[in-house]
């Protein structure tokens, strides 16, 4: 067997024995991988599905409570509570050994979502299952729970502070005749002019109105006045509302 010097003074590896080397490797490495699938014990993957459930559920929850946007989606809010549970099992699964870890990566690497998102405050949840479900499969079932409880805490709390003014656009058309009148019964509200158009004797005022809690009685007291032919109110959140 040739055991030529290296320049450092050690022998060269022959091509058998670099062959041998990767072979026990990949052995080890499965060996590994094997052995990883037995360590996860039954009791432990009982325990992170029933933690990141428990959070699942509580996003949905919260998800539900403090939705704002145009139309609620009952197929998104359940996803959130799926996407919680097949994280967790994802990284418990990958968390056993590094061969899998790796190749998990790379099997990911390829998903691509092509779903749009409209409202910022969707991804803030899916961002927020994903790392409940991270957590859990991780076994930090304290940050999962704890983190979990005042992400939702935080949430519920701005939910309530954005019902205390809510902000709405204001659409009137009226005879130029009442411009006075109109303008005297906009003069107590939190408005800001957006735009105004005046047509053969017609006037069209859109405004940024914002209204303290739902009361929205000063839109008949407008149509009612003399002169005006309609009040419509929409609210807006990003997205119009009816």
């Amino acid at each position: 067997m040739d055991m030529t010097p290296t320049p450092t003074g050690g022998p060269t590896p022959t091509p058998d024995e670099t062959r041998i080397t990767f072979d026990s490797l990949l052995r080890d490495s499965f060996r590994e991988l094997s052995e990883g699938f037995r360590a996860i014990a039954a009791e432990d993957i009982a325990v992170t599905l029933l933690v990141a459930l428990g959070v699942s559920l509580f996003i949905f929850l919260v998800y539900r409570l403090t939705f704002r946007g145009v139309q609620y989606s009952t197929s998104f809010n359940v996803s959130l509570v799926l996407m919680t549970l097949i994280t967790s099992f994802v990284i418990l699964t990958i968390s056993s050994n590094v061969v899998l870890s790796l190749g998990m990566v790379g099997a990911l690497s390829i998903v691509r979502f092509r779903t749009a998102v409209k409202d910022p405050m969707d991804i803030v949840f899916m961002f927020w299952a994903i790392g409940a479900g991270i957590t859990a499969g991780a076994g930090v079932y304290s940050v999962a729970l704890v983190s979990s409880a005042a992400i939702g805490l935080v949430l519920l709390a701005f939910s309530r502070v954005r019902l205390v003014s809510s902000e709405y656009v204001l659409v009137v058309r009226y005879d130029a005749a009442a411009e006075e009148r109109v303008r005297d019964a906009l003069a107590h509200l939190r408005a800001r002019l957006k735009s105004t158009s005046v047509s053969g004797g017609q006037v069209e005022m859109t405004l940024d109105v914002r209204v303290r809690g739902d009361d929205t009685t000063f839109v008949s007291a407008l149509a009612g006045l003399e002169g005006v032919r309609d009040a419509v109110l929409v609210r807006f959140r990003g997205d119009y509302e009816s």
